[in-house]
């Protein structure tokens, strides 16, 4: 059995990557920490509590920062809808989340599972930069970080030079990336590829089960942002296709052992992921970036989840 510690700021990507992981088969999920992103803190937490009652879970769900390091908080509910849920009237309240605080749970649960604990990062990285700060010795402890977050090769989805989890907070990023965890990143541009569905696509999913029917529906505000903004023809999944990588490596068809750097001083590039590609600087990589995936693995993956008795 593989331990997972999983953190997400849970909107209605973040949901389906907690359902797949949460029914995988060798796969123990052993906490849930809930940082600010898409949703202010608050309604992360329920967020993440309800998609735990949806899949019969016991879990358990903590929160933890409610705003990045040095900035203030910009969600995405523009993207996600205010609930971060599409709006579809889900009752996301009166939940109540574990007791202690998110960033002590990463710190026990890393130490607890020391050497044998997959670390999973859904949204910004304030969460595991507080933690990694207090007790920097934790990077050696997690056996692999698979980060949904960045650009390995293209564009941002929130700006253009940047994707949202690393921009909102930049000087998280920046320590995480540099703190020696052995980062596997999965960037937007592999969302973009590989985890994209349009309207046929979506309603397989979604006849699967009430799971799928759960899955789809959350992203009617994110379709709406996909087709209008993004120039997509439906919605994409990046935090599902980064948990694929994460349960599966197969998933990731060609992934590079590179350098990345976290900008923070530029308002016109904040938040970029600068990949040295073709090793031009003397800096050691720190990142095993994902380029290529298989849909068809990720496909596999997600389908089996949401099909689980």
């Amino acid at each position: 059995m593989r331990h997972f510690l999983i953190d997400t700021d849970t909107a209605s990507d973040d949901a389906v990557a907690l359902v797949m992981a949460l029914n995988y088969p060798d796969v123990q999920v052993e906490a849930i920490t809930v940082v600010a992103g898409n949703v202010p803190l608050k309604l992360g937490v329920q967020n993440a509590l309800y998609t735990v009652e949806q899949c019969q879970s016991d879990v358990p769900v903590y929160a933890g920062l409610a705003k990045p390091l040095l900035r203030p908080l910009q969600t995405a509910q523009f993207i996600h809808g205010q609930d971060g849920m599409g709006e579809i009237g889900l009752p996301l309240h009166g939940r109540v989340p574990a007791p202690g605080h998110g960033v002590d749970m990463i710190i026990d649960t890393i130490h607890r599972f020391g050497g044998d604990i997959t670390l999973v990062t859904l949204g910004p990285l304030t969460n595991i930069a507080v933690a990694l700060h207090r007790d920097p010795q934790i990077a050696k402890l997690v056996k692999r970080c698979v980060v949904m977050g960045g650009i390995g090769l293209g564009h941002g989805n929130i700006v253009p030079a940047a994707e949202y989890n690393i921009w909102v907070d930049p000087e998280a990023a920046k320590i995480v990336f540099e703190s020696g965890l052995p980062i596997t990143m999965v960037g937007w541009d592999v969302s973009q590829k590989y985890a994209t569905f349009d309207d046929e696509q979506a309603e397989e999913l979604r006849s699967l089960s009430s799971l799928g029917e759960f899955c789809v529906s959350i992203q009617a505000y994110l379709r709406r942002f996909g087709v209008e903004k993004l120039g997509l023809p439906g919605f994409d999944l990046p935090d599902p296709i980064a948990m694929a990588v994460a349960l599966d490596p197969s998933v990731a068809t060609l992934t590079k052992h590179l350098h990345v750097a976290i900008e923070t001083q530029s308002e016109l590039t904040r938040g970029a992921t600068v990949v040295d590609h073709m090793g031009i600087t003397d800096y050691e990589p720190n990142a095993d970036v994902v380029l290529q995936a298989s849909r068809k693995r990720f496909i596999e993956i997600l389908y089996a989840a949401v099909s689980k008795a």
